[in-house]
């Protein structure tokens, strides 16, 4: 399967619609899309995993270059939307204490609370 990026420019922030699957063959194309957004001071960049249905260790890697970014040139980035299968690999590997996750998964918080 592709995957599809749509990047829209918000007042405030902009945002990346991905849909299909993040993995080693989708990777360079989301890098090439998402990274420049990061390497501008005061962007807030916000990527919606609404529609991605699986993403792999390469997809990961993705984000923590992002983050890495962002820190570097003081942007910021958020993911929201992320199925719960896809939470796990952020959960399972740590990076959901260093990524700025919104755990609410299709209308409800992952802890029940809204």
């Amino acid at each position: 399967m592709n995957l599809n990026v749509n990047i829209h420019e918000d007042i405030d922030k902009f945002i990346v619609n991905l849909s299909g699957e993040i993995d080693a063959y989708t990777a360079p194309e989301l890098k090439e899309n998402l990274l420049p957004l990061t390497k501008q001071a005061g962007n807030v960049v916000e990527i919606n995993f609404e529609n991605v249905e699986y993403m792999d260790s390469t997809g990961l890697g993705i984000f923590v270059s992002a983050l890495k970014s962002t820190k570097e040139n003081k942007s910021s980035m958020k993911l929201v939307n992320l199925q719960e299968r896809i939470l796990r690999l952020f959960r399972i590997t740590g990076l959901d204490k260093i990524i700025d996750i919104d755990t609410t998964i299709r209308g409800e918080s992952v802890n029940g609370k809204l």
